[in-house]
């Protein structure tokens, strides 16, 4: 059975730093697409960072335009983990975060949730001004 555990949310002022992980258990992802998404009250749950296999060892990094030049995204498939290291942070940052993985290697573009099956069960951060 295929787990994602998110962790490493919390209540941080503007312009500190959290860095999310998110550990799958079940089987190995090296192979896939994986990614953050986030979801404010009220909102729809929106594309935060993906990472995705392009054959080998190499994988492409992709950010939402809003978090580019603070987050980024990285992972370790010896511990089938992904991060996200979240920089200058900003109340508009505030959300449950969710990691997320294709394992099924769908062509949905990697923005879109449609893409992934597995989910975690999120983890809040807030961001206080």
């Amino acid at each position: 059975q295929v787990q994602l555990v998110e962790s490493g949310g919390g209540l941080v002022q503007a312009g500190g730093s959290l860095r999310l992980s998110c550990v799958a258990s079940g089987r190995t992802f090296s192979r896939n697409d994986m990614g953050w998404f986030r979801q404010a009250p009220g909102k729809a749950r929106e594309f935060v960072s993906a990472t995705k296999w392009s054959g080998g060892s190499t994988y492409y990094g992709y950010l939402a335009d809003s978090v580019k030049g603070r987050f980024t995204i990285s992972r370790d498939n010896a511990k089938n983990a992904v991060y996200l290291q979240m920089n200058s942070l900003k109340p508009e940052d505030t959300a449950v975060y969710y990691c997320a993985v294709d394992s099924r290697s769908r062509s949905d573009y990697y923005y879109e949730p449609t893409k992934y099956d597995y989910w975690g069960q999120g983890t809040q951060v807030t961001v206080s001004s």
